[in-house]
This record gives structure tokens, C-alpha cells and sequence, in this order.
């Protein structure tokens, strides 16, 4: 029934939306006599940050037409390496006459969260590194859209899925990849590299980087964390999981619903957002659009939805947050426990964010304690000062003081 309501609010919001966009079109207009008033301003901004905020939305586009290689300027082109019923492996290839520049990028998979956004959350984080790595990501699928028959999709089949993606990528490539985790993904990421290494898979990441993992979240808990912790296994169980209505493939589906996510997530720093959009409003009355666009442009990404399979939300739940198996040396990957330690040859880097309200510090530096496999030299912490949770993956923070770590560390240990 969850499920059922949302999608009559969303219908009733989505008219709502139209009809204020229409009003705010209207009232702004050169022929209407009303926009040269004081009045005529301020109601239409009004409806503007309404129709933006109730507007219903569907997947982004990456939209990374080009970037620079060298000092050529090169277009992109996005290919689909590996398709695959939960999620696709994305592949950013470049085209115009720099066959020998591009020949010689390492390359490198950026694991993506499953986490209620798509994979166009790291759009800042793909196009920071296009320009000297070989760009592949993890594109997840919106589990409303998977059919029934498709199966199901746990932390197991994420572990599993991984490993595929590094094997196509070495078997593209000819190369070992670099792998590069941002949040959630951390933890799958870091056993997938484990078992790999255990088998000697000769596809098994040269570096591992994880971004704001919760690793061990015993460390520096935050709010996220202590409501996993608070609530039993079976609170989770009755009140986030959903049916997907008969309107969509997946009907019948057990999720942890996108809109749910969301809704967590705004509520943890509701004043902030209440402050971006009445900033957003004080933009349009004062005709700085360039302004108000910027807000429109990370709220239409950050409002931007997809659920996840049941299963794996709470196999998540209970594994990573509720009894902290990795850390503790007892998580299991289809009956076989995984051991860090095994993890010899894959160079590996943490990354803080000084000021997460998410993946609080010392949960992500946790890894480089469990590798012990790993000599110091092979072994990196950097902590991004004054950055927050987003900050370490997006925007200038990471474009001028995190991405250059990360392109050290690839280079000197590829």
C-alpha cells in the first residue's frame, strides 16, 4: 500500500507541478503586464521553486560529450561493455586521433552506489578523471524496472557482479584495472578485490580506492549509522520495504523504495535545503538565473530516484551496519568467509571526507588495518579537509585537492 500511495501523490504532484510551471511562465512573460509589477516577481518565483520541487524525474544523462587529452580536445562516446539484468558496465571511449595518448591510460572501474541515485551522481567524479584514465562505471538498474523473472539481486550477486566487471574490463584491456568505490560500494568492493586476490584471479584490481566507505562503522558513528543500529533487523523488514505497484515490469518486487531513501536523507539536513531553495527564490525575483540554476542543476540529480532490491538493502543492513562482519573478520560471500588479508598485490587508498555526516572518520581508514597482506608502502590515507560527504567525489574540493591523490596513486602503483 506504501508504494500504491506515493504513486497517487506523485501523479497528483506531477499535475501540480505543470500547472505551476505554466503560472510562473505566464506571470513572467514580456506581453504580461503583471511582470513589470512588484507583485508579479514574487509569485512567480514562488511557483517556479514549487514546480522545480514537485516535478517528478526519470534517470539523467551522464551528458560527457567530450574532454581533453593532452592538449587535444577529444569527444566521448558512451558504450555498454557488459549488460547485465541488475546493471550494465558503462564504458566512456574516446574517439578523434589520440589512438596513442589513450592507448597508454590505465583503466579504471568507478564503482557507483546502490544506494536510491543512479550512477550520474559521479558525473563530476567520471569527468575530473576521463582526461588520463579509461573511464568505465557501474550502471545500476532501477529495480522497478527489473521483471520478477530476472531473479534476485543481493550483496552476494554485487560482490559477483564486480568481479565479472573487472574480468571484462582485463579481458578489453589486456590489463589488470584500477578500481575506484565511492560510499556504499566500499564494502563489496573491498571483497571482491580479497577474493579475487585468494583465487589469484589474474583480473584482480592494481589499486583499490574507496571513497567514504563504511568500512567499520563502529568508528565515529553518525546519524545514518545510529539509526541502523538503534532499530532491530525486523524494524527495517516492516516499515522500509515495499511492493512495486502492477504499473511498472518489476511489479510484484520487494524493494527499499528511492523515494524513501530520499526522504531520509532531506529530512537529516532539511534546514540546508530549506536554505538552498529560498536562495533559489531570492534568485529569481532578482532575475540572477544563472544563480538559481545552479541549485535547480544539483537538485535535479540529487532528486533523481531509483529503488533497490530488498534483499540487498537488508543483507546490507544486517552484514554492514548492524553486526559489522568485515571488520570483524566473519563476513561471507556464498559460504565462504572473506579474508582481507589475502590481498597481496592491490595497492590500496582511503579517503575522508574531515566534515562526513554519512561515512564518519576512521570508518573508510578502517581497510588499510585489515589489509595485512599489504606492506606500508602499498597502503595510503588521505583525509580531505573541510569536505563533507558529497564534497569528496564532487565539485571543486575533489576537482582540485582529491583527484590529483588519486591520479598519484594510480600512477605510481600501476
Amino acid at each position: 500500500m506504501l508504494y500504491d500511495a506515493y504513486e497517487v501523490q506523485r501523479s497528483l504532484m506531477a499535475g501540480a507541478s505543470r500547472m505551476a510551471g505554466f503560472g510562473a511562465d505566464w506571470l513572467n512573460h514580456p506581453a504580461n503586464p503583471i511582470s513589470y509589477s512588484s507583485m508579479g516577481p514574487l509569485v512567480a518565483a514562488s511557483l517556479d521553486v514549487f514546480s522545480h520541487a514537485s516535478a517528478p524525474r526519470g534517470k539523467p544523462e551522464f551528458g560527457l560529450t567530450e574532454t581533453r587529452v593532452g592538449k587535444k580536445i577529444v569527444a566521448v562516446e558512451e558504450r555498454i561493455a557488459l549488460r547485465k539484468p541488475f546493471g550494465q558496465l558503462k564504458h566512456f571511449t574516446k574517439e578523434g586521433g589520440v589512438k596513442d595518448e589513450v592507448r597508454g591510460q590505465p583503466p579504471l572501474l568507478i564503482v557507483a552506489p546502490m544506494s536510491g541515485h543512479y550512477a550520474t551522481l559521479l558525473r563530476g567524479t567520471v569527468e575530473r578523471l576521463l582526461p588520463k584514465q579509461d573511464v568505465y562505471i557501474t550502471d545500476w538498474r532501477d529495480a522497478k524496472q527489473v521483471p520478477l523473472a530476472d531473479g534476485s539481486f543481493d550483496l552476494d550477486d554485487y560482490i559477483d557482479y564486480l568481479i565479472t566487471y573487472c574480468e571484462t574490463i582485463a579481458a578489453e584491456t589486456g590489463q589488470r584495472p584500477h578500481m575506484l568505490a565511492v560510499c556504499q560500494p566500499s564494502v563489496p568492493a573491498l571483497a571482491a578485490t580479497a577474493l579475487m586476490a585468494a583465487d589469484k584471479n589474474a583480473a584482480r584490481p592494481l589499486t583499490l580506492t574507496l571513497m567514504g566507505g563504511p568500512i567499520d562503522t563502529r568508528e565515529a558513528p553518525t546519524a545514518v549509522n545510529t539509526l541502523a543500529t538503534q532499530r532491530p533487523f525486523s524494524w527495517f523488514e516492516r516499515n522500509v520495504i515495499a511492493t512495486i505497484p502492477m504499473v511498472y515490469p518489476g511489479a510484484g518486487r520487494k524493494v527499499y523504495p528511492g523515494f524513501l531513501q530520499l526522504a531520509g536523507f532531506m529530512t537529516m539536513n532539511l534546514g540546508s535545503h530549506l536554505v538552498s531553495h529560498f536562495e533559489m527564490f531570492k534568485h529569481l525575483v532578482a532575475g540572477d538565473d544563472e544563480s538559481a540554476d545552479a541549485t535547480r542543476a544539483f537538485y535535479e540529480e540529487y532528486r533523481s530516484v531509483c529503488d533497490m532490491t530488498a534483499e540487498f538493502y537488508l543483507q546490507t543492513i544486517d552484514a554492514v551496519f548492524q553486526r559489522h562482519l568485515l571488520p570483524n573478520g566473519e563476513f561471507e560471500h556464498r559460504g565462504r568467509r572473506v579474508d582481507v588479508g589475502a590481498i597481496k598485490d592491490t595497492a590500496l587508498l582511503a579517503i575522508e571526507g574531515e566534515k562526513d555526516d554519512i561515512s564518519g572518520l576512521g570508518q573508510t581508514r578502517a581497510a588499510l588495518t585489515l589489509a595485512k597482506g599489504l606492506k606500508a608502502g602499498q597502503k595510503q590515507y588521505y583525509m580531505a579537509e573541510g569536505s563533507g560527504h558529497y564534497g569528496i567525489f564532487n565539485g571543486r574540493k575533489w576537482r582540485d585537492m582529491i583527484a590529483p591523490v588519486v591520479e598519484g596513486f594510480i600512477a605510481k602503483h600501476g
